[in-house]
């Protein structure tokens, strides 16, 4: 673990950066497995990176350009996999380290895929229905000839959805001329959909929440669980929470958070969201995200954004476990700080790959036309999460290192491995 807690604190003392803080575990990864430098210098950014510009015709009659990226990590084991993010603070850097993280899921699911990311630099909030449409086909038209069912397979991401992906499929589909539904998953089911898609995620990491309760002696109903976010993720982790008779105490918003230790009326609160799982503002008396992080409770779920538990709040945490949801919610230094204090923390690469695992399961049924029902996928995602977290769990005990590390481990050797064989290093 000491080769990680000095790198950390590098991080700590500057700015804090998603890219940077991946090499360092990737490097780590490498130094336990034996690897040589070669590996990690071909591992440590992807093999590919565009940069492109969308000219789009807004309602008013004005044309603007938009800033798009789309990174591939590393095809040695298949073609890239990976989401499509609107978002206005969206950086090259971020869509690199993103790629990096899908290509550790799809090695720590077992996926015949490699990493890939992508996004659009926008605010969809602030456009129509009309304007997010050409925006999403202009995307498609820069990207067209670098993406493809074997080659890199996109998906929804943050503030994308599945009309979004219908539109790309369909804007795909016109320029090869042929029906390509397998093109991009995360698709409504009418055009070729997953059932059980759109809850993926949030079921993902409520799989490795059951599987790290029991690890730690924690029955789950009566459990208090904090889920900070409360979009599509959060909202779902909340209401699998509660089905599963946990006590949500605490929920937030970018807005602010809602606290009660004796249990929040999670079905009232998920009917009272809006599209972009904002409800806080209903309610007076909300606390900040920073103050909720730090309330009692047996499990906390960051579920919004990175960067959350910190070495300044680390210390504060009164979870006994610590499940990420979000991307990159707890810095390195931190992630030290929690294991020191005997906290158990299920990494985002673990806890977050329940979205391209039922994206694989989404490109097999195109594939092969025949499609499965929402128990069957969710009976597939299941086995292959729960036989993931056994691996890393066991894998952090015999090497007396974190999650975190032992997840990058996990899927950094099958990267390092089929590109051995390729001849690649």
């Amino acid at each position: 673990m000491g080769k990680i807690d000095g790198a950390g604190e590098e991080i700590e003392k500057e700015t804090f950066n998603l890219l940077t803080s991946t090499q360092i575990v990737i490097r780590d990864a490498i130094d336990e497995l034996g690897l040589n430098q070669g590996m990690y210098h071909l591992l440590k950014e992807p093999l590919r990176t565009f940069e492109v510009r969308i000219p789009v015709r807004m309602d008013d009659g004005s044309t603007k350009i938009f800033t798009g990226f789309r990174a591939q990590h590393n095809d040695a084991l298949g073609p890239t996999m990976g989401g499509v993010r609107f978002h206005h603070q969206l950086k090259e850097d971020d869509v690199k380290a993103l790629s990096m993280w899908m290509s550790l899921k799809c090695g720590i699911a077992d996926l015949p895929f490699g990493g890939g990311k992508g996004g659009v630099i926008c605010n969809p909030r602030t456009m129509s229905f009309g304007e997010l449409e050409r925006l999403s086909r202009g995307y498609v038209r820069a990207i067209s000839q670098i993406v493809g069912p074997t080659k890199d397979i996109p998906a929804p991401d943050m503030y994308t959805n599945s009309q979004i992906m219908a539109w790309m499929m369909d804007e795909y589909s016109r320029l090869r001329q042929f029906d390509s539904p397998g093109f991009i998953t995360g698709k409504p089911l009418v055009l070729g959909g997953s059932e059980g898609r759109e809850k993926a995620g949030a079921k993902g990491v409520t799989i490795c929440i059951e599987e790290a309760a029991k690890k730690r002696g924690v029955n789950l109903k009566g459990a208090r669980v904090i889920v900070q976010g409360f979009g599509n993720a959060g909202s779902f982790i909340a209401k699998f929470m509660h089905e599963a008779g946990a006590i949500v105490v605490g929920i937030s918003d970018v807005y602010g958070a809602l606290y009660d230790p004796d249990g929040l009326h999670i079905d009232y609160l998920l009917h009272r969201r809006d599209s972009f799982g904002t409800v806080t503002t209903l309610f007076e008396g909300a606390i900040s995200n920073q103050e909720l992080l730090e309330q009692d409770c047996d499990i906390l779920v960051p579920a919004a954004i990175s960067n959350q538990i910190t070495v300044e709040n680390a210390g504060s945490i009164k979870a006994k476990i610590v499940v990420e949801a979000a991307n990159g919610p707890t810095t390195l230094e931190a992630t030290r700080i929690l294991a020191e204090r005997g906290i158990l923390l299920v990494p985002d690469v673990l806890a977050g790959a329940g979205g391209v695992t039922v994206s694989y399961f989404e490109w097999i049924q195109n594939k092969q036309g025949y499609y499965w029902s929402e128990e069957e996928i969710e009976e597939k995602l299941r086995s292959r999460l729960v036989k993931s977290f056994n691996e890393i769990y066991e894998l952090a005990q015999d090497r007396q290192v974190h999650m975190r590390l032992a997840a990058y481990i996990v899927g950094v050797r099958k990267m390092a491995e089929a590109s051995s064989y390729r001849g690649w290093i």
